[in-house]
């Protein structure tokens, strides 16, 4: 299996990123409480001159932001983050852990507020039962009725466990914009203030009489039952991330390092390319290698999703993380540390749960002026109770206000989309599936048209020489030079010539100049004579005439083999021919794209002859054949002018044009770096059902996005209007709030029990 995945890190280098003039930095932000925060941590990023684009993550709590070096510094973007009020600092490139021990003190600190606060509301919890008619009778200790009592109970819970509210709300109203905070803020001073107002009354008064209606056990347990929420949200968000931590658990720590005849443990830091590894039955493999000695199977399902073990013998590829079942292994290092194949896909993962989908802006939208329409209704709902609906009834218009504006959750609205996707993109990298951006996981659900290249994708891309049709005398020297010129190909059709012809012991020697012709063959200059094998137009287009080899080439094709023209000095000299092997699973796949509705065609540039019959035995109707890289996009664009969506799966370099024309390209992962680099998605296995479950995780995935954001906005243009109705009790709508976003990050937590089938 190729191991490149993407040119990304995964080490100990800053997450910055050159390219076309842009830097890129990552940032880990500390103090967003709701998602209007990350809405103005991102306007406020996004007005520094130089700085191009900002995206803030509110359930990953992290920033990344697209700058100009020489306008602006990573550490002016540090600042700018502090002086909006929060805490930030540059992400170290793939750190996966970093974030993990201050979310754990984050969550401990949260703990120990509700344990404290719950411990001071309780008692006036308590008395709120005399406010009901339907308790009259249960005895309520006339020490807790008591205003000063309430009083000490309740300023604690106010201003000590309440104060990161104070401070959350004074920093966005510095800035000219509201939050959540501000919302818990008003509300629950608005209980508290007045009711000091009443206690301090009351005592003026001579505190005689019946005590006056107090609102202290409002307030204090407002701000428990939110503590409540965000605990659990804190708990539910973390558990959204298990599929990184998973993927970074599989990293062995050490390694047996081979060196002098010496084995030795050592960490797995320290090992470097060229190391040779002793791997022992049931060991993890430490890191990507290439098999030296011994014989073995290896579970690679952590990486492709597949149960069956891969055998593995000298000169195959091995990948870091993977389990050695029953054979020793002698595997000598190639990639380590950032370069691994399991480092690249951590990083592809991270970098898909940090995008923004497309379907977020409407979330970021509403929660840019939530807050200010929420603080507005609130006050209108006051007045209205206050001089129309209630005249003269302070109190009830008070509640009333109250209850606007605890009910009302931001949270919920930010929390729907990219706890979603975190998820959905964790459970497609279990699954083999690497989605590079949330809004590619967004788009594949909306395919209806798939192209399929043939080799490597549908067929097995590891095919063998079957046929070499020379004339007499002259087979080892023909084959010889033909090898040479497919020597420095990629292209799987070339590696089987060389294979085939160093198997019957003819060693073929380097060329001295090459050239690919993606579409056509290769040309090359093999000790002084020049050397031409691939198509017949290759042939014409090189000025040879291929007459002396077609019906050899036709009657190779019509057996469903691939046919290549050798032309030696400017005349034809024979013809090659390979087979492949479709896939197992590819019939069963085209069907499964089939009855999902989604048209299914191949476009391929293999001959029309090979590519039908290949097509018969997959089951697809519709065939492209003796199609160019450039045809192959051009066939992309026919398709969407006709109004469908289209993916393309391929895994050549001559797949590259199609991949990057189309809505969703899909590599196959035992492919070249070149296609995986221009997809949007790439197959770590190569199996061709990755398709059909990464279509259908898409599907799964935009479905429970819609689901939140339909609770998130249903729930607040329902609740809001109940609470200014005086429908709700302040209490039980600062439940509700706490609740809200709970069940969103629930809902997306349902995404990682689907079977992928």
């Amino acid at each position: 299996m190729s191991t490149e995945i993407r040119e990304a890190g995964n080490g100990s280098a800053p997450a910055r990123e050159e390219g076309g003039g842009l830097s890129r930095v990552t940032l880990n932000v500390e103090g967003m409480s709701c998602a209007a925060c990350a809405a103005r941590i991102e306007k406020g990023l996004a007005r520094l001159p130089g700085v191009e684009q900002a995206s803030v993550n509110f359930a990953l709590e992290r920033a990344s932001v697209a700058y100009y070096p020489g306008v602006v510094t990573p550490e002016e973007i540090l600042k700018k983050v502090e002086d909006l009020g929060y805490k930030a600092k540059i992400r170290q490139g793939g750190a996966g852990r970093e974030r993990e021990a201050p979310q754990r003190r984050e969550a401990s600190e949260r703990l120990l507020r509700l344990v404290v606060s719950a411990a001071l509301s309780l008692p006036l919890l308590y008395t709120m039962v005399a406010h009901f008619p339907w308790f009259h009778g249960v005895p309520v200790p006339a020490f807790l009725m008591n205003p000063w009592v309430q009083w000490i109970l309740a300023t604690p819970v106010q201003f000590a466990v309440g104060w990161p509210f104070y401070r959350g709300a004074y920093r966005a109203l510095r800035n000219g914009s509201a939050n959540m905070d501000v919302l818990v803020a008003l509300g629950t001073s608005a209980a508290y203030f007045y009711s000091l107002w009443e206690t301090v009354a009351w005592f003026a008064g001579g505190s005689t009489g019946h005590p006056p209606a107090l609102y202290y056990e409002t307030s204090a347990v407002l701000i428990t039952l939110i503590l409540v929420g965000k605990w659990l949200e804190a708990v539910a968000k973390g558990r959204t991330s298990e599929a990184i931590r998973h993927l970074m658990g599989l990293q062995p720590k050490t390694a047996s390092v081979v060196r002098e005849g010496r084995e030795e443990q050592v960490p797995v830091d320290r090992v470097v390319p060229g190391d040779r590894i002793r791997v022992r039955p049931g060991e993890k493999i430490p890191v990507d290698g290439l098999v030296l000695e011994g014989r073995s199977a290896v579970d690679e399902s952590m990486l492709t999703g597949e149960s069956i073990p891969v055998d593995k013998s000298p000169g195959d590829e091995v990948i870091g993380g993977t389990v050695n079942r029953n054979g020793t292994l002698l595997v000598e290092a190639t990639k380590v540390g950032r370069d691994t194949a399991l480092a690249q896909i951590i990083r592809v993962v991270e970098e898909a749960q940090s995008s923004k989908a497309p379907i977020q802006r409407l979330a970021d939208s509403v929660s840019g002026i939530f807050v200010p329409v929420v603080v507005g209704v609130a006050a209108a709902a006051f007045l209205l109770w206050y001089f129309a609906l209630d005249a003269g009834n302070f109190t009830r218009a008070l509640e009333n206000a109250i209850a606007v504006l605890v009910i009302a959750c931001p949270c919920a609205l930010g929390l729907a989309t990219p706890t979603s996707i975190m998820v959905g993109t964790g459970k497609g990298a279990e699954s083999g599936i690497l989605f590079k951006g949330g809004e590619h996981l967004e788009r594949v659900h909306r395919v209806n048209a798939v192209i399929l290249d043939k080799t490597g994708t549908l067929t097995v891309g590891k095919p063998v020489l079957t046929d070499a049709r020379v004339p007499a005398g002259e087979e080892a020297e023909v084959l010889r030079l033909a090898a040479a010129a497919e020597k420095p190909s990629e292209h799987p059709l070339a590696q089987a010539v060389v294979r085939g012809v160093e198997a019957r012991g003819i060693l073929p020697p380097d060329p001295e100049v090459f050239e690919a012709l993606p579409g056509f063959g290769v040309k090359a200059e093999v000790e002084g004579r020049r050397v031409l094998i691939g198509t017949r137009a290759l042939m014409v287009r090189e000025g040879v005439d291929p007459s002396p080899v077609a019906e050899a080439m036709q009657r190779l094709e019509e057996e469903g083999k691939t046919s290549m023209a050798i032309a030696i000095d400017g005349i034809a000299a024979g013809v090659v021919a390979v087979a492949d092997t479709l896939k197992a699973e590819a019939a069963d796949a085209v069907a499964r794209l089939q009855s999902a509705g989604i048209r299914v065609m191949m476009v391929t540039g293999d001959n029309r002859r090979t590519a039908e019959a290949v097509a018969r035995r997959a089951g697809i109707a519709e065939v492209r054949a003796e199609v160019l890289p450039e045809g192959k996009a051009d066939e992309v664009r026919k398709l969407q002018q006709a109004g469908y969506v289209v993916a393309v799966v391929g895994d050549g370099v001559n797949d590259a044009p199609a991949l990057a024309a189309a809505d969703v390209g899909i590599a196959m992962g035992t492919g070249t770096g070149v296609a995986m680099e221009t997809a949007d998605v790439t197959l770590v296995g190569g199996d061709l059902h990755g398709v059909v479950r990464a279509i259908e995780l898409s599907r799964r995935t935009m479905r429970n996005i819609r689901q939140n954001l339909f609770w998130a906005l249903v729930y607040n243009a329902v609740g809001i209007p109940l609470a200014a109705a005086g429908l709700l009790a302040p209490w039980l709508a600062g439940a509700a709030m706490a609740l809200s976003s709970v069940s969103v990050v629930l809902n997306a937590l349902r995404l990682r029990r689907i079977r992928l089938a």
